[in-house]
């Protein structure tokens, strides 16, 4: 803040200077709080329940509303919250059934390779895929795949088959948001997209040692 000077005009002109700025601040947030409901009516509105999907997509939980809003998410009461949410995570995730984490990689690449599922025109029991190209290479043969995840070739081959490593890669799988509350990767397990036999198959491409993944 500038220090106030013996001119009265200039002194007067820096008081409504700041005045203006703590009053449009104001009218900004509850600007902001209105456009927020406007859009969340919206929202509400523009969609309507088909099939097997359900106007519950639109409902934000907890987790989805703390990384809407990122100005508060950067702050060290979002970073708290961050933490918090992904404790809880971390303790929603269950662990294989029949003690098993790896499976079938041939199912697996099937699985990787398919994005299809969960929509208003599949049934209950469609397989949903993984859809795990459209985010991580995996494959050297593959000529198309996204980047906003880490390679994963050769997953097992540099990190090695511990069980540290197996457990890590269910974890991650099922709920990635257990070690990041923003993670960009969909909560496969949390959501119920893929099965447990379906995450032990994907699981199985990354950790074979006989997967072409590791070759």
């Amino acid at each position: 803040m500038k220090r106030f000077t013996k001119t009265p005009l200039k002194n007067f002109l820096i008081f409504t200077a700041i005045l203006s700025g703590l009053f449009c601040s104001v009218v900004t947030y509850a600007q902001s709080a209105s456009l927020d409901q406007t859009f969340a009516t919206m929202m509400k509105n523009s969609f309507r329940a088909e099939g097997i999907a359900g106007l519950d997509r639109v409902e934000q939980d907890a987790n989805q509303k703390l990384c809407s809003d990122l100005k508060f998410y950067m702050t060290k009461a979002g970073a708290n919250k961050g933490r918090e949410i992904e404790k809880k995570n971390m303790a929603s995730i269950v662990q294989p059934s029949d003690g098993n984490y790896i499976g079938d990689w041939k199912n697996g690449e099937a699985i990787a390779q398919s994005g299809r599922g969960a929509t208003w025109t599949d049934v209950a029991d469609t397989p949903v895929g993984g859809g795990c190209y459209n985010c991580h290479e995996i494959n050297k043969k593959e000529l198309s795949y996204g980047n906003i995840g880490p390679s994963l070739w050769n997953y097992g081959k540099n990190r090695g088959y511990s069980k540290e490593l197996i457990m890590y890669t269910w974890n991650r799988i099922n709920n990635s948001k257990a070690y990041n509350a923003c993670s960009n990767m969909p909560r496969f397990g949390h959501f119920k997209l893929l099965t447990e036999k379906q995450i032990q198959d994907v699981m199985a491409l990354l950790l074979d040692p006989n997967s072409p993944v590791n070759q």
